[in-house]
């Protein structure tokens, strides 16, 4: 197998198969797993949809959330309800109708081993433009905002558990912030899925340590993001042969990125997910 992690455009030159090439669906005794989840977050309203694919198993889910509000969320196994075509989300749910169009760019890769023999690739965007529309249950709002895009696809681990923290906003000097930090999965030192934007523009900060109540996520080069939540989506499934407990609260943050970076504003996503599958 190639020498990984790999990072960046140097990911098209391994001779692993990654998207859009073809994936096998099995390697070496590890079913493919693979997914796409958009998040589209804002001050007043934030939202995700998300197809996953794990061996012959499908799932698709979507969620909204707004301050001072029940989240309105569906999960379900069968086709339908959730559409992610190129770069369109389209949900019909539940009395929810959503409706985007993302400006999505050429994101950040990276290929990373996973367990003794698999490996993992990830595209990861943040900031892309994000319009469109929602209705829910005949009340009309329409979206202008910014969103995050991951795209996976690898041969995990049986057990695999990470930590995981997504958004947007803005700093202080006015710049247009995104960032997608992570421990536990896709996390070396180098050559790792981690990335801020900065007006578009990603680098990778250093490893980083997330709190067990996801109150905040701490740099190791210093600085931290304290997170508020407005409401979670959380999942608890059992399979026999598939376990996943999951745990995805909205909210916003406030803090500090590497380098003296202050927020102005922040919205988006902590994740706990631990996975047997």
């Amino acid at each position: 197998m190639d020498a990984i992690p790999v990072r960046g455009s140097a990911v098209r030159e391994l001779s692993l198969a990654i998207p859009p090439a073809r994936m096998a669906p099995w390697r070496r005794g590890r079913p493919l797993k693979r997914w796409r989840y958009v998040g589209v977050f804002g001050p007043e309203l934030m939202l995700c949809a998300a197809t996953v694919r794990i061996g012959p198993l499908r799932q698709r889910f979507w969620a909204i959330a707004e301050p001072g509000r029940p989240l309105r969320e569906r999960t379900t196994m069968r086709a339908g309800g959730v559409s992610l075509d190129g770069s369109r989300v389209l949900v019909r749910s539940a009395g929810v109708e959503i409706d985007i169009a993302l400006e999505e760019d050429d994101g950040i890769e990276c290929v990373c081993p996973s367990g003794p023999s698999g490996y993992a690739w990830t595209r990861k965007q943040a900031g892309v433009a994000a319009t469109g529309s929602i209705r829910i249950d005949g009340r009309e709002a329409s979206v202008d905002a910014r969103a995050v895009v991951d795209d996976s696809a690898g041969y995990h681990a049986r057990r695999t558990a990470w930590r995981w923290c997504a958004g947007i906003g803005r700093s202080e000097r006015g710049e247009r912030i995104g960032w997608n930090l992570v421990a536990g999965v896709n996390d070396p030192p180098r050559g790792s899925e981690r990335a801020i934007w900065g007006d578009g523009l990603p680098s990778e900060p250093a490893p980083v340590r997330f709190a067990e109540d996801l109150s905040s996520v701490s740099f190791s080069e210093g600085g931290r993001l304290d997170f508020t939540e407005w409401s979670a989506r959380e999942d608890e499934t059992d399979l026999v042969v598939f376990r996943s407990s999951y745990r995805q609260p909205f909210g916003s943050f406030a803090g500090t990125l590497p380098g003296g970076v202050r927020l102005a504003a922040g919205w988006g996503v902590m994740e706990r997910h631990e996975a047997l599958w």
